[in-house]
C-alpha cells in the first residue's frame, strides 16, 4: 500500500462527513481537478482505505427503539463453537457490531430491537441457542449521548 499524503486525508476526511459527494464538488473543496481527484479516490477504495458507502439511519423513527449492549462469556473457545458464534452473529440483523473483548466478557454486543419483547425473543431465539455461552449480561441503553464512525484524521 502506498503511505497517505494531506491531500489523501482531506479526502477521507470530506467523505467520510459526507458520502455523497460527487466527485466534481470533492475536486472543488480540494482545490484538484476532477481527473486526478477521482483517481484518488479510486486509489483510496481499491486499497481499501474506504471500505464502503452508506446511509446513516436514525434507528427509533424506523421503530428500533432499544439498544442493547451484550456482554457474553463462553465456556468453550474451540474452532467449532468459534465459527457457530461468529455465524450466528453475522446472521442476525439485530447485531450492529460484535466485538472480542478482554476482561469479564469474551464479546461485547451491540444489538437494536423494536422493544423489550423484540430483544427477549432474540435473546431467546439466538444467544440462548448458541454452544458454549455462559452467561448472557444486557446493558440497556438508556439515552444515545453520542454516536459516530467519524475517526480523527486530523490526529493522523
Amino acid at each position: 500500500m502506498a503511505s497517505l499524503d494531506k491531500v489523501d486525508y482531506r479526502i477521507l476526511s470530506h467523505l467520510q462527513r459526507d458520502g455523497r459527494l460527487t466527485n466534481a464538488r470533492l475536486a472543488g473543496k480540494l482545490s484538484l481537478s476532477e481527473t486526478p481527484c477521482w483517481r484518488r479516490l479510486k486509489r483510496l477504495e481499491e486499497e481499501g482505505y474506504i471500505s464502503g458507502y452508506q446511509a446513516n439511519l436514525d434507528k427509533r423513527k424506523l421503530g428500533f427503539g432499544v439498544m442493547v449492549f451484550v456482554q457474553l462469556s463462553c465456556s468453550h473457545h474451540d474452532a467449532v463453537n468459534t465459527k457457530a458464534f461468529e455465524d450466528a452473529v453475522q446472521g442476525s440483523e439485530y447485531v450492529l457490531s460484535c466485538h472480542n473483548t478482554t476482561g469479564e466478557a469474551d464479546f461485547l454486543l451491540q444489538v437494536v430491537a423494536r422493544d423489550l419483547d423484540d430483544y427477549s425473543q432474540f435473546v431467546e431465539d439466538v444467544l440462548r441457542k448458541l454452544p458454549g455461552i455462559t452467561a448472557i449480561r444486557s446493558n440497556i441503553s438508556l439515552r444515545e449521548v453520542k454516536s459516530s464512525t467519524l475517526l480523527p484524521l486530523e490526529q493522523v
